[in-house]
């Protein structure tokens, strides 16, 4: 029953694969200018397994959860289903987004019934199929209803309920619960296991893609910590706590401390040391964290004790996992603390750039963010203009063959607002335009 095997440990046969990916790697553009999402990733899934994978953002937890459902190949390695080589949409999976992805225009009932009609089921059968789904997940009595009736907790029981109208064998969840309040969110969580632990799901096993330590540690049998630049598995843990589980639950803390300290628990570089050449791409990736939240943390970090487990601090600052970690990556990068084993540690540097006045916190700011690769190429494109200014559209286009649209777009905003406030590029909203400051205030390059 799928309650034992979610409180033992997961056997390891061959026989109960459901799922294997083999040195799979999926990369962005071509040659030097490309970009790699996730390399070398080696995963199993066994039957009756809830698997959980966790990481920072970047890391290509989505990547490879779409690789899995077919959604987009990899560039290298191979993906098994059952033995058999991926080729396509798996036919036996389903993805759950976190955006809900519902037709407005159509009731709960339609929604649901709309999944049977694609897989071929009779319309005389789609109903009944769809109200007895729409009842397995707690929504009987709203099955009339519009997406826009409902709150979004119950907009994403529908999503599931249409997830599972295709029978799959593997559920692919990708941060099913981070779009809702954390309420709602954790009764939806407790209402997926209840289901899941009571084998009323007709499903062979979860992988669910989450950015809460807790979320995956409360629901999973396995946690898969990834890594990026690369995105890369760091780390794997057995998760053998008895549901139902909390933070209270004798083993659960310190498994924490482990995961924070594979997650964000490697050191990093300094950036002075990391150089790119006048015409190539950065291959640093910006974290997605502002100036405002960096002085923060340290701030915090200097009016007590310098070193900190990081898996106390979300709590006390009130941040989420993946939010903390992008804040402690940026204070890491810019030299401000060191991270080692899972804790957090103010450097000298950082002090007194937490003790110091806002000018000189700019200065020094400055000083630490003109080292970094993506902060150096955008510069030398500006100051290899007569004017120093280039559209944003330039760097866009420039970027877009070697990262996903997204990320492109949202390492352009991170380096437009670092560089504002470091005073080493300005941005025009009229004309869409980054500008070197250093050209504005009349200074040579």
């Amino acid at each position: 029953m799928a309650v034992l095997q979610s409180m033992t440990p997961i056997k390891t046969t061959e026989r109960d694969v459901l799922l294997r990916v083999d040195g799979v790697s999926r990369v962005y553009g071509r040659g030097e200018r490309s970009f790699t999402a996730v390399e070398n990733i080696n995963l199993s899934v066994h039957v009756g397994e809830f698997v959980a994978l966790l990481g920072p953002s970047g890391c290509g937890k989505s990547t490879l959860l779409r690789m899995i459902t077919g959604l987009i190949a990899p560039t290298q390695g191979s993906i098994y289903y059952r033995n058999q080589p991926v080729r396509g949409v798996n036919p036996y999976s389903t993805m759950v987004f976190q955006s809900f992805a519902l037709y407005p225009w159509l009731t709960v009932l339609d929604n649901v019934a709309l999944a049977l009609e694609a897989r071929g089921v009779p319309r005389d059968q789609r109903e009944e199929k769809a109200i007895h789904l729409i009842d397995m997940v707690g929504l009987d009595g709203f099955e009339r209803a519009y997406p826009r009736e409902l709150s979004g907790g119950m907009r994403q029981k529908v999503g599931i309920a249409r997830a599972l109208a295709i029978e799959p064998e593997l559920l692919c969840l990708d941060e099913p619960f981070s779009a809702l309040d954390v309420l709602s969110a954790e009764a939806l969580r407790g209402e997926v296991m209840e289901l899941w632990q009571g084998g009323k799901l007709p499903i062979k096993a979860i992988l669910m893609v989450s950015h809460n330590i807790e979320e995956a540690i409360s629901m999973a049998d396995r946690v898969v910590v990834m890594g990026k630049e690369p995105g890369h598995i760091a780390a794997e843990y057995v998760v053998n706590i008895p549901h139902p589980r909390n933070r209270k639950t004798p083993g659960f803390e310190s498994l924490i401390d482990r995961i924070y300290a594979a997650i964000a628990g490697h050191p990093t570089a300094d950036p002075a040391t990391m150089k790119t050449k006048q015409g190539e791409l950065p291959t640093r990736i910006l974290p997605q964290a502002s100036v405002e939240a960096m002085a923060g943390l340290l701030e915090f970090l200097n009016m007590g004790q310098n070193r900190r487990d990081i898996y106390k601090l979300d709590d006390e600052l009130g941040l989420e996992m993946e939010t903390l970690v992008e804040i402690i990556e940026m204070c890491e990068m810019l030299g401000f603390v060191k991270v080692t084993s899972g804790d957090v540690e103010l450097t000298t540097l950082g002090q007194i750039f937490a003790e110091a006045t806002i000018l000189t916190r700019k200065e020094i700011f400055a000083n630490r963010a003109r080292r970094l690769p993506m902060m150096q190429w955008i510069m030398e494109m500006l100051r290899a203009t007569p004017d120093g200014v280039l559209p944003w559209r330039v760097f866009y286009t420039a970027l877009k063959p070697d990262l996903p649209d997204e990320m492109a777009t949202r390492q352009i905003d991170i380096a437009i607002d670092w560089g504002r406030y470091a005073e080493l590029i300005d941005y025009d909203d009229r004309d869409e335009a980054l500008k070197l400051e250093e050209h504005r205030a009349g200074v040579g390059a």
